[in-house]
């Protein structure tokens, strides 16, 4: 019922930049948290950033300084700036949205995932 389409990941070198796009469609009724979270091969999937509905963010130490995240609630769409990225952020990137469907007067929750974005920081 809620797809989420990514885009934007790829290869880069140690230094550079990326910006990762998540696109939110299907019977939305409200978006409240969009994410971004990471897994490294043989490692847990851990949050990089998140944003409320309202504008606040938060993000993991080991990003702070470097990664942007923001939201556009007009195109249910959420962005993560990556700058000065590292070898040690090579992982695939995943958006994760949560909010309410369209369900009459139900408006029954939903907790979605992207499909996954391979960013690889190598020279």
């Amino acid at each position: 019922q809620v797809q989420l389409v990514e885009s934007g990941g790829g290869l880069v070198q140690p230094g550079g930049s990326l910006r990762l796009s998540c696109a939110a469609s299907g019977s939305i009724a409200s978006i409240y948290t969009m994410g971004w979270y990471r897994q490294a091969p043989g490692k847990q999937r851990d949050l990089v950033a998140a944003v409320t509905s309202g504008g606040s963010t938060s993000s993991a130490d080991s990003v702070k300084g470097r990664f942007t995240i923001s939201r556009d609630n007009a195109k249910n769409t959420v962005y993560l700036q990556m700058n000065s990225l590292k070898p040690e952020d090579t992982a695939v990137y995943y958006c994760n949205v949560a909010g309410s469907l369209l369900r009459g007067l139900s408006a029954p929750l939903f907790n979605s995932w992207g499909q996954g974005t391979q960013v690889t920081v190598s020279s």
